[in-house]
């Protein structure tokens, strides 16, 4: 006999059922209204198209494209910009080209600069395996195998327990008068991408320390009064091997590429808060994500800073920079969000990191 006590309880399941199914709907339909627009702004053919770079396309760019494409479930779009970057940017040794810029022959002859950079990489075989585990495709996932190989054969520099990224193949290591330093940057680490692909690895130990390196690395990352992370910062271990990571002692932004915190570093709090691990220890999770609310409570917030002047740009932050924003609130305080529009005004990268924004939320719904 159903009492009216348990009717309500089932009622009540039912009824949060519905909202949680039809709250996920609304999202994914918000997600592939924004990545039509996306599509017919930035992809051209199997090629994304980066909009604020002299139209140039890189291994970044096709790796978001390819995650973009697997979430809104459009494998026709998939394949393509998977088959454009596999046929132009893959590198004999399974890595990717970092820049085609385009030109007469339209081909990987227009490729300007073959060195790869890990990120792309990285972005590249993550949408592999999730589009491998979406539509059962067994042959992305073994794709996806072989870079985390090529990877953890070109990439991964080891000192005793730590695992460092190299941003590319070459021209990050520096040796002078016996010392190495290493130029890294750790918006490359893609922190929920690193915990998928180590299944991938025939020694996913290796990646688990990889995440880990990157987490110590950048809880001491607090550079300036501001206490940000930079776009590019110099590792320089001892002689006697290295020091503890995360060492303040072990870091400089002394010769780096951008001591900023600026278009690149705006990712780390959003690959962070992605990572499930990363938030499984509340405390070190607020502690790291503290001078991030403090910048962003800045009225206005200016796009970038610069660590070493602490010279602030003089234009506000990007919509794709408040996307982020707006993620990070979303993923640790359950706030509102409400994305911008993709359109015409908007440039590849913004647009970018608003559906990377979204796509962060998705995989982690309050």
């Amino acid at each position: 006999m159903v009492t009216p006590k348990k009717a309500t309880r089932a009622l009540s399941i039912v009824v949060f059922l519905f909202l949680i199914v039809s709250c996920t709907n609304k999202e994914e339909s918000a997600f592939k209204t924004q990545f039509i627009a996306y599509k017919a702004l930035f992809v051209d053919g199997g090629r994304v198209v980066d909009t604020g770079n002299d139209d140039v396309s890189h291994s970044e760019g096709q790796g978001y494209g390819m995650l973009f494409a697997v979430a809104a479930d459009d494998q026709d779009t998939f394949n393509a910009l998977w088959q454009w970057t596999k046929h132009t940017l893959r590198r004999d040794d399974g890595l990717f080209s970092w820049r085609y810029r385009p030109c007469a022959d339209n081909a990987s002859s227009c490729i300007d600069d073959p060195n790869n950079a890990s990120d792309g990489d990285i972005l590249i075989a993550w949408a592999l395996l999730r589009a491998s585990e979406k539509w059962g495709v067994d042959g992305f996932k073994e794709d996806a195998r072989a870079i985390v190989s090529a990877i953890e054969n070109t990439l991964l520099v080891e000192y005793d327990e730590a695992v460092l990224l190299l941003p590319g193949e070459y021209g990050f290591i520096a040796k002078t008068e016996g010392k190495t330093s290493l130029q890294l940057n750790m918006s490359y680490w893609v922190f929920p991408a690193l915990t998928d692909l180590s299944s991938l690895s025939s020694t996913p130990s290796k990646w688990k320390e990889l995440y880990e390196t990157g987490v110590s690395l950048l809880s001491s990352m607090q550079f300036s009064s501001y206490r940000l992370p930079s776009d590019w910062v110099r590792f320089e271990p001892n002689h006697a091997g290295v020091k503890p990571i995360g060492s303040v002692s072990n870091l400089t932004l002394e010769d780096v590429i951008s001591a900023e915190f600026g278009f690149n570093a705006v990712r780390i709090p959003l690959q962070l808060v992605w990572s499930k691990a990363f938030r499984g220890d509340s405390a070190l999770a607020e502690r790291m994500l503290a001078p991030y609310y403090a910048w962003w409570s800045l009225t206005p917030t200016p796009a970038t800073v610069n660590l070493l002047t602490e010279k602030t740009a003089e234009y506000e932050m990007t919509d794709g920079m408040r996307a982020v924003k707006m993620a990070v609130n979303s993923i640790m305080h359950s706030e509102a969000t409400d994305w911008p529009t993709i359109n015409r005004k908007m440039d590849y990268y913004s647009a970018s990191l608003t559906l990377l924004s979204m796509l962060a939320v998705a995989d982690n719904p309050s």
